[in-house]
């Protein structure tokens, strides 16, 4: 049985892989156009986009080719809005923010009375919603009692893996990765501050990433903490320009070891698809915070298991000055990835809610 999914959101997210790797699930991908855009165009891997901005117009072409398909994958929130609005059965994958800070919460000041009552009918109409982990599992679990968890996430194994051809790097130390975000949200001062504790000598590579999607106030701000952290930057930090994702996997590969979040204490899709090129990645991985896979729940094996800065400085330095302590990390980092992102155990877990989610709602 294959399934026909029209999926309406993010072209980058987990949908996209999916439609790359699975092979019993047909997706349709369809993201909304930049400003400028007047016209439906299809990308590369027949991405499709609306051709219009107008949600009145984006809506009219859901309702025109919904019957050509068995279910929708909406990604919160503008695309389970135009799924809600063209009357179709949706499903709501969530991670990040788009659940720990819905519009409809109190804390979230972007969105008046009527705006948050909408938001909330859109997640309350949904057919399905899903989250990974306890992160973002136990705060959808306050809205939607029927919350399916699925820890499993896809890793594009085509471009990150230990195989491909290493980027040539000019180093002339242990070389360190760092291809987040640039920002608190992913502890950059925590590192900056176990850096400075270091014995050890090293160079990590910064990529220049900062947060763009935020307001005005909020983005003035962070600007301006941003701006503080670069002042404040260790000597052994260098800024390099933004990696295009094609290239990424061959970065992680050229360098000796990569540098995750330190904050949140889950991984993100940085370490993932570092953990899949066999590099040792240093990222706090709360003790508390389990991954559950095929019902084994599991203590994600990166480490320190700590953000004090004086435990990242003593993660680094080991990584730094001992081979067989980098190798088994890399190792036990690898074979914990692969359990969980490898496409088509992935692909699998999401036949099998998908198929489930249609056999109850025709």
């Amino acid at each position: 049985m294959t399934l026909k999914i029209l999926a309406i959101g993010d072209s980058t997210s987990n949908i996209y892989l999916m439609k790359k790797f699975a092979k019993n699930i047909e997706i349709h991908l369809i993201d909304f156009p930049k400003k400028g855009v007047d016209k439906t165009t299809t990308g590369k891997d027949g991405i499709e986009f609306f051709d219009s901005l107008l949600i009145s117009k984006q809506v009219e072409k859901i309702k025109k080719i919904k019957g050509q398909y068995d279910l929708c994958i909406a990604l919160p929130w503008a695309g389970a809005r135009i799924a809600y609005l063209a009357g179709i059965n949706y499903v709501m994958p969530f991670v990040g923010n788009d659940i720990t800070t819905p519009p409809f919460s109190k804390e979230n000041k972007n969105y008046n009375y009527f705006e948050k009552r909408f938001y909330k009918k859109i997640l309350d109409r949904a057919t399905a919603c899903i989250a990974p982990m306890d992160e973002y599992f136990i705060p959808l679990k306050k809205y939607r009692k029927d919350a399916i968890r699925l820890d499993r996430m896809f890793v594009d194994t085509e471009i990150f893996n230990e195989k491909i051809e290493p980027m040539k790097i000019q180093k002339e130390k242990f070389t360190f990765l760092s291809a987040q975000r640039f920002g608190l949200e992913k502890g950059i001062e925590k590192i900056w501050k176990a850096i400075e504790l270091c014995k050890t000598d090293f160079e990590v590579l910064q990529v220049q990433w900062f947060i763009e999607d935020t307001t005005v106030r909020e983005f003035s701000k962070l600007n301006k903490i941003n701006q503080k952290l670069i002042n404040e930057k260790p000597k052994k930090i260098r800024f390099i320009p933004l990696i295009k994702r094609d290239e990424l996997g061959k970065y992680f590969v050229g360098v000796d070891a990569v540098m995750g979040q330190m904050r949140s204490g889950v991984m993100g899709g940085i370490e993932r698809e570092a953990a899949f090129c066999k590099k040792p990645v240093i990222c706090f991985a709360d003790p508390k915070k389990l991954s559950i896979i095929d019902g084994e729940k599991i203590i994600p094996p990166f480490l320190p298991q700590s953000n004090d800065p004086q435990e990242i400085a003593k993660i680094i330095d080991m990584v730094v000055e001992s081979k067989q302590f980098r190798e088994n990390l890399a190792a036990k980092e690898y074979e914990y990835i692969k359990k969980l992102s490898d496409p088509e155990l992935v692909s699998k877990d999401w036949e099998n809610i998908l198929v489930s989610v249609l056999k109850n709602n025709k």
